[in-house]
């Protein structure tokens, strides 16, 4: 640990509104008759339910909410998911209104008849909700519920109209307007600094020296917060101000050299600095997966770093591509209609590996499954141009199927309005980057003046913004990345 560990202050972490709604809950107390303590949990929380959705007063509301949350925190996971499948099959939307109210709008379409409509067809169970979310801690417990409805969706899909009914209500709660920004830097209290700790989902921070060196003063750090979760990161993102694009992660995640323990030249490195590279975002909320936070918290940091250093000319990640060792593999396993190498990488590959495969997609796939091959430099460069061209080919969407679903990386940020710049090779050869991506990794490039229309291109037809330099990656050599560039669906620019 290192010698100034952050200190946490003495305060109560709990938000304004939360106080207010314990105030209130407590004084409802008095106007409200529980259920019995000794039925059993599940009955008693359903009880509650019914009881909460049928109150009017927001005293006895907030009293009944508090005691619905402590009655599933005491539930076994069998009488949780129980009572999951009683929120999702119950609480529906009443079918005799709801065809009168479609019947209405058929008949005599506007204004009125639409908003009729619209007030028939919202299920009771998204108002339960919402009175739920006025017991103290309530925002956190049903991203908690979330969590849980998430974790037992696939084997469980008639929890969907639940999960459904949570990811509209969260979609308005979590919206930009109510999302604050902040630097998180080495004076931010302890309590959240060890959040980020284990949150951190792409490069894990190994303990207090580690996240030490990602807060220095060549580095940055935001993260998005909510008022009703004030000390809770929702997602974070991890800035290395550099000089030119970074094209692979150690370097960035390694320890400061002894020399610049003073951290002057840190405050030089970062002055001086032309870059900034997003080389690691964090959602930290399981319950939130779905609510897109990227694009706000990537275009406002982008314009905090415009305004304390000018001289950043790029904005550009070092990315992952956790999708691409599946993708290729499955992509080797289908009937191939065209070659996938020249005759020159051919024979280099048959020389480093002293075998002779029927086929190119049977070499690369035994070549890809054989072993540590990065670690043998002839076997590593006889690869390089074939695995560089099916990244490419992938990241691009030249050949997605069913079975090949674009990376969700490469979604995430394309979806931001990104350009995908260059695929850099062996960038992370770590046990996790070798596993997913055969160490491939990514620079998505920001630029502040495009990034609204390519993020709107996407979104409407899919349009994949590219640098030249990884469209002549995606052909054999001797084939003109023009005709190719023609005949793909996905656009390009230079």
């Amino acid at each position: 640990m290192p010698d100034q560990q952050p200190i946490t202050p003495d305060h109560s972490t709990r938000s304004w509104l939360d106080r207010l709604w314990s105030s209130i809950a407590d004084h409802g107390r008095k106007f409200v008759t529980l259920p019995n303590d000794n039925l059993p949990s599940r009955q008693r929380a359903e009880l509650l339910a019914d009881a909460l959705l049928g109150g009017r007063g927001e005293a006895s509301g907030a009293a009944l909410a508090a005691a619905l949350l402590g009655a599933l925190r005491g539930l076994t996971p069998a009488d949780r998911t129980g009572f999951l499948e009683f929120l999702a099959n119950s609480f529906e939307p009443d079918h005799a209104q709801l065809a009168a109210a479609a019947s209405a709008y058929l008949a005599n379409p506007g204004a009125t008849t639409a908003t009729a409509l619209a007030d028939a067809a919202e299920p009771p169970r998204q108002e339960l909700l919402r009175r739920m979310n006025m017991a103290p801690g309530g925002t956190a417990a049903l991203i908690e519920l979330r969590m849980a409805v998430l974790a037992e969706l696939r084997t469980s899909p008639e929890l969907a109209p639940l999960d459904s009914d949570l990811r509209h209500l969260f979609a308005s709660w979590f919206n930009r307007g109510f999302l604050e920004l902040r630097r998180i830097d080495w004076r931010t209290p302890a309590f959240v600094l060890e959040k980020l700790i284990t949150y951190e989902a792409v490069h894990e921070i190994a303990g207090w020296d580690d996240l030490r060196r990602r807060l220095a003063p060549d580095r940055r750090c935001f993260a998005f917060f909510h008022p009703a979760l004030p000390d809770e990161p929702l997602i974070f993102v991890e800035v290395a101000l550099v000089r030119g694009l970074a094209e692979a992660i150690a370097p960035l995640l390694a320890p400061s050299p002894d020399e610049l323990s003073g951290d002057g030249a840190l405050h030089d490195a970062a002055a001086g600095a032309d870059t900034a590279i997003f080389y690691s975002i964090s959602n930290c909320q399981e319950g939130l997966r779905g609510i897109s936070f990227g694009n706000f918290l990537i275009k406002q940091v982008v314009a905090e770093l415009q305004a304390e250093l000018p001289r950043l000319k790029r904005f550009s990640t070092l990315s992952p591509v956790p999708g691409l060792r599946r993708a290729i593999l499955t992509w080797l396993d289908l009937p191939q209609t065209t070659p996938l190498l020249t005759a020159e990488e051919r024979d280099t590959l048959h020389r480093a590996t002293a075998t002779t495969p029927p086929d190119d997609a049977t070499l690369l796939k035994t070549t890809l499954e054989s072993g540590p091959w990065w670690t043998q430099q002839p076997l590593a460069t006889a690869l390089r141009p074939a695995l560089l061209r099916l990244a490419a080919q992938y990241l691009t969407g030249a050949f997605r199927t069913q079975s090949i679903r674009q990376d969700p990386v490469a979604r995430f940020h394309l979806g931001n309005g990104a350009r995908l710049e260059r695929i850099n090779w062996l960038g992370n050869t770590a046990k996790r980057g070798m596993t997913e991506s055969f160490g491939i990794m990514v620079n998505y490039l920001y630029d502040p003046e495009a990034i609204e229309a390519r993020h709107e291109a996407f979104l409407r037809d899919g349009t994949v913004a590219r640098s030249t330099a990884v469209d002549q990656l995606m052909v054999l050599p001797g084939q003109s990345w023009l005709t190719r560039r023609k005949k793909t669906p996905i656009a390009a620019d230079s």
